[in-house]
């Protein structure tokens, strides 16, 4: 069910965000325990987001509120996505769109890790990268692009030859020194992917799709997938398994859970 302001959203409710796509995100992981990895983190999102998308701040204690009683029935993990929107946004003039609420969705976790997935390398890059908006149309086509395909997920490359990130989830490589590499590029700045740079060595640096399928590992990162191995790109096979994907699956399951 999905509650607007812990109240029921109506189809009436959901009319605008549906038409027009206009708001932001944060999707987080609960636990068994209702505990959430970077639940700090996501909070600071929503808040940076919302003044990004509507010059407004976020009450973090009203997101905690309002997700807490959302996973009160909840004994299995799950992730939560909080939608902030505004629901009298009119098409034509999205200025007035000042009074954003909350929506918010619960759906069941899946297991962790789940296994590796392959990526077809698809020419796109987001709009307004650095918020995690509502408008997935780009996002979702180069998906089923690439499923259609054969291929599980896209990922994307921009016009300057360079991987960035996933569809849905952030992109990092393991080079034969065994160096963590974050591609230098216009990305969302993932939770998952903070939370692994606060606790890991590593490095930013450009990586061209050649460059990419020459790495001795992928990864992808996101709240609900953790550390997900890529096991090729386009025709290219990438090793599953390597010592650093373990550690890093490691070290992010022990990250602890942030209550409510």
């Amino acid at each position: 069910m999905a509650s607007l302001n812990d109240q029921p959203a109506t189809a009436d409710d959901l009319m605008p965000l549906a038409l027009t796509s206009y708001g932001h995100f944060t999707s987080m992981r609960a636990d068994s325990e209702r505990r959430i990895r970077g639940l700090s983190l996501h909070l600071e999102r929503l808040n940076r987001d919302s003044h990004a998308v509507f010059g407004v701040a976020v009450d973090p204690d009203r997101v905690r509120d309002l997700v807490r009683k959302a996973l009160e029935s909840r004994s299995e993990p799950c992730v939560v996505r909080v939608t902030h929107y505004d629901p009298t946004v009119n098409l034509g003039c999205p200025a007035d769109a000042g009074r954003p609420q909350l929506l918010v969705t619960v759906r069941p976790a899946g297991q962790l890790p789940p296994a590796p997935l392959t990526a077809m390398s698809v020419p796109y890059e987001r709009d307004v990268p650095l918020v995690k908006h509502c408008g997935l149309f780009g996002a979702l086509h180069a998906r089923r692009s690439a499923q259609l395909a054969g291929f599980d997920d896209a990922l994307f490359v921009g016009a300057d030859g360079r991987v960035s990130e996933g569809g849905t989830w952030n992109l990092a490589f393991i080079d034969a020194d065994g160096t963590v590499i974050w591609p230098e590029a216009p990305v969302l700045p993932g939770v998952t992917m903070a939370l692994l740079q606060e606790s890991t060595e590593y490095k930013v640096a450009p990586v061209t799709l050649a460059e990419a399928k020459e790495m001795s590992a992928a990864f992808a990162t996101n709240t609900s997938i953790g550390v997900r191995a890529l096991s090729a790109i386009d025709n290219t096979s990438l090793a599953v398994e390597h010592p650093v994907l373990t550690e890093l699956r490691d070290i992010y399951l022990s990250v602890p859970g942030e209550e409510v």
